[in-house]
């Protein structure tokens, strides 16, 4: 068999278009202690990395370090490491 002919199949870009509604509920998620990243990667399909590359691009730089200073050792902000298991978003409201 020939495998030099056999096409892969590219990985799909997706779509990180977001509207000022999600940008900024995002930005909520992202601030709050009880919201593990991992319920922004089921929300919005962002893994920690992308979180915190759109959080760079949407607050001031400022902000922007303060944010990373607040979550860098945080617990909550991760599944695996906090004890209780959130199951779903819940705003302050």
């Amino acid at each position: 068999m020939d495998y030099t002919r056999i096409k892969t199949k590219k990985p799909k870009k997706r779509d990180l278009a977001f509207e000022e509604f999600d940008e900024n509920r995002l930005i909520e998620m992202a601030w709050q202690d009880r919201v593990p990243f991992e319920m922004i990667y089921q929300q919005y399909g962002l893994t920690e990395n992308q979180v915190k590359n759109k959080m760079r691009k949407l607050i001031s730089k400022k902000a922007y370090n303060r944010w990373r200073k607040r979550i860098q050792g945080r617990v909550t902000k991760h599944i695996a490491k906090c004890d209780h298991k959130p199951n779903r978003f819940q705003g302050p409201w």
